[in-house]
């Protein structure tokens, strides 16, 4: 039976503090709307002040909260993959199901995902900032070691007998050709309503790419 389309949340956030639900919920208004200007304005729009004023509070209330823009990119990308996070252990950790099972299900939620809004607009305006900017550069990849980790989880049980700097391979391939899909089947993109047909070849590709892998013969 089909899978019903689950995109995955915008933003999940910390807990609260001490049960102080004003902080928390300041804290969420400002990363909603930073991830907001983001997606519709790009980073150089993302001043503290844009966000400050478009937030409805003084600077000053900003910064108590996120003292310099490397804070609030911090906690915000941290909210974005933590999201992610949530989904993908649902998926890895589901009784009854068999890694290629498994497998299908988080790469059709990552693809259907890479069709809205939010992750066709974020992600490549982070990928062009990170050849740029060293912080975000940082965080980006980090974002992404996270991403990839189910993935290493699931092509380990399917392939226990590979390394695990080839299972490390493995899904960062994966991870790369889903991705790739972005600038060509993403929110209105040329092809987004091919997407789902591509999905079903990546995913039939992906799983036999993993079972069929064999190491690169050592020469020399």
């Amino acid at each position: 039976m089909a899978q019903t389309t689950k995109l995955v949340t915008d933003l999940l956030l910390p807990g609260r503090e001490g049960g102080y639900a004003k902080g928390y919920e300041t804290r969420e208004l400002i990363l909603r709307t930073a991830l907001h200007i983001l997606i519709e304005e790009g980073y150089r729009a993302m001043s503290m002040r844009r966000v400050a004023a478009a937030s409805g509070m003084r600077l000053g209330n900003l910064t108590y909260h996120y003292p310099t823009r490397e804070d609030l990119v911090q906690e915000l990308l941290n909210a974005v993959i933590s999201s992610y996070e949530v989904e993908f252990a649902a998926i890895v950790h589901a009784p009854g199901l068999l890694p290629e099972e498994r497998l299908t299900r988080l790469c059709g939620l990552i693809i259907d995902d890479i069709g809205s809004k939010k992750t066709t607009r974020l992600f490549p305006e982070l990928w062009a900032l990170a050849n740029h900017d060293p912080f975000v550069y940082e965080r980006v990849h980090e974002l992404y070691d996270r991403a990839r980790a189910p993935l290493v989880e699931i092509i380990a049980e399917m392939r226990p007998d590979l390394p695990e700097a080839a299972r490390c391979d493995l899904a960062l391939f994966i991870s790369s050709s889903m991705e790739g899909l972005t600038v060509f089947a993403g929110y209105q993109m040329p092809f987004a309503d091919r997407r789902p047909a591509v999905e079903h070849i990546a995913i039939q590709s992906f799983i036999e790419i993993v079972r069929s892998f064999e190491l690169a013969a050592k020469t020399g």
